[in-house]
């Protein structure tokens, strides 16, 4: 199961690399992971733990494909920030998984995700091309 998530969310990566402009792509696979992570804390609170777990893991692998497509050569500093960003929330959400307090921890990934999200659409609509 788990190379499957892996598998669909680098697909949804790519699909949306394409389909979309690459910052917005970026956008979407946040949300992608934050929406994951909430249903995963209502699977758990629905005491379907094979579901949420499996949320969880998509979320991750959605922040590992985000994390495997960084430019290092081109995004430098900021590059590797990402990436060390990236690794906290998918450890964090590994440890936080079937703990007495998964909800609040992950609440707190969720809202570091949304300061994240948010930042990249700060980005995108700076250097959005006008017509």
């Amino acid at each position: 199961m788990h190379h499957q998530a892996n598998f669909q969310a680098a697909q949804a990566y790519r699909q949306a690399a394409v389909a979309v402009p690459p910052l917005r792509a970026v956008v979407m696979m946040i949300d992608g992971a934050i929406t994951a992570l909430q249903k995963s804390v209502t699977a758990s609170e629905e005491k379907k733990f094979e579901e949420s777990h499996d949320l969880m893991i998509r979320a991750t692998a959605i922040l590992r494909g985000l994390s495997h497509n960084l430019n290092f050569d081109r995004g430098g500093e900021v590059a590797e920030g990402l990436h060390t960003t990236y690794h906290t929330l998918i450890m964090a959400c590994l440890r936080s998984f079937g703990q007495p307090n998964a909800a609040q921890r992950y609440g707190r990934i969720i809202a570091s995700l949304t300061e994240l999200r948010d930042a990249w659409i700060v980005v995108a609509r700076s250097t959005a091309k006008p017509i």
